[in-house]
């Protein structure tokens, strides 16, 4: 498989995954069929089209590509026909979204490679890719976007396409080297969730740092 071939594959992998979440996310707030449908587009290429406007690959491949409506729509329909199998995986919506997260946090930042930027370019793009479309479907739900809320989410996409954009610029990338990125950046997101890791806030930082001076001043 070439290089465009298996970055396309991932990213319309990312595309199905992602839309998977979108219609579980819209299905779990009673939405109608468009409405689904909609989210599940929106929450599935949202990011993309974010990243190609930016790299200047307009018009964006999910308005122009075919591939990315049809299994934008695919993931719906089947998200609704199955839905009460689909909701037995526990959280059904974070699983996917973890999912597509990996896939496209690798595919978005050698998009961004393929078109000529830098490596800090490619690793935001990456990121960008990665969590857009998540944060479109929060805000559109009327949730609090996951990014903010100190979960191991953009980190984990940061991490997944910094792998990437290194080991593509060093030479040493090979046919494998995406998908370890891409299980690397879901691993981190999963383990996060099992483990209920978060991102330290300035309010804990403070907290620490006044039992340390308390404890320092008692010896």
């Amino acid at each position: 498989m070439s290089g465009h071939a298996l970055y396309l594959l991932l990213d319309l992998v990312g595309t199905f995954v992602f839309a998977i979440s979108g219609a579980v996310a819209a299905k779990q707030r009673n939405l109608d069929l468009f409405g689904i449908v909609a989210i599940a587009f929106v929450v599935a290429c949202g990011g993309g089209i974010v990243r190609d406007v930016c790299i200047g690959a307009v018009p964006p491949a999910g308005l122009s590509n075919w591939r990315y409506l049809v299994a934008a729509v695919i993931a719906a329909l089947m998200t609704i026909v199955a839905y009460r199998h689909v909701r037995r995986l526990q959280q059904p919506v974070l699983f996917f979204d973890a999912v597509g997260l990996g896939l496209f946090a690798v595919s978005g930042a050698q998009k961004a490679l393929t078109y000529g930027h830098n490596a800090e370019v490619a690793i935001l793009l990456g990121v960008t890719t990665a969590v857009g479309g998540g944060a479109l479907r929060d805000v559109l739900l009327a949730r609090v976007p996951v990014i903010l809320k100190r979960e191991i989410y953009a980190s984990a996409a940061l991490l997944g396409a910094v792998i990437q954009v290194v080991c593509e610029q060093r030479g040493l990338s090979k046919p494998w080297t995406p998908w370890a990125a891409t299980f690397v950046c879901l691993g981190l997101r999963l383990l996060s969730l099992h483990f209920h890791w978060r991102l330290p806030t300035f309010a804990d930082v403070t907290r620490s740092e006044y039992i340390r001076r308390r404890s320092q001043g008692r010896n």
